[in-house]
């Protein structure tokens, strides 16, 4: 149980280390050669989290880091993560005023006596 993760059940499991010598083909040696094989293990990648279960508990635990990253079990979160302030924006900016709807019909009635003059 110290080596297994407590949520998928990955374990410590076993393989062979090869060892070899010699220069690849494709650098223009005669090609690798293997010269020993030795057992070895494959241990999980576990870390150990304090999470909160159902009945209101915190427990430790330890999990592989494929099920922490899954989302299968959530940390505790102990101080809120660092927030930027909020921008200040300063005064807003200065809008063109609004134009009344008797300065549109002056503009045009000066556009149209412009043209007038020009023909």
């Amino acid at each position: 149980m110290a080596r297994e993760c407590e949520i998928c059940g990955k374990k410590v499991t076993m393989g062979n280390q090869i060892t070899t010598r010699g220069k690849a083909k494709y650098l223009g040696g005669v090609g690798k050669k293997v010269t020993g094989i030795s057992p070895r293990q494959f241990r999980p990648n576990l870390q150990r989290v304090r999470i909160t279960t159902p009945n209101g508990t915190q427990k430790r635990i330890r999990i592989c880091t494929q099920c922490l990253r899954s989302g299968a079990v959530t940390r505790i979160i102990r101080v809120a993560p660092f927030k930027l302030p909020p921008l200040d924006t300063g005064p807003e900016p200065l809008s063109a005023p609004e134009k009344s709807p008797a300065d549109s019909a002056a503009k045009t009635a000066a556009q149209a006596k412009g043209k007038k003059r020009k023909s």
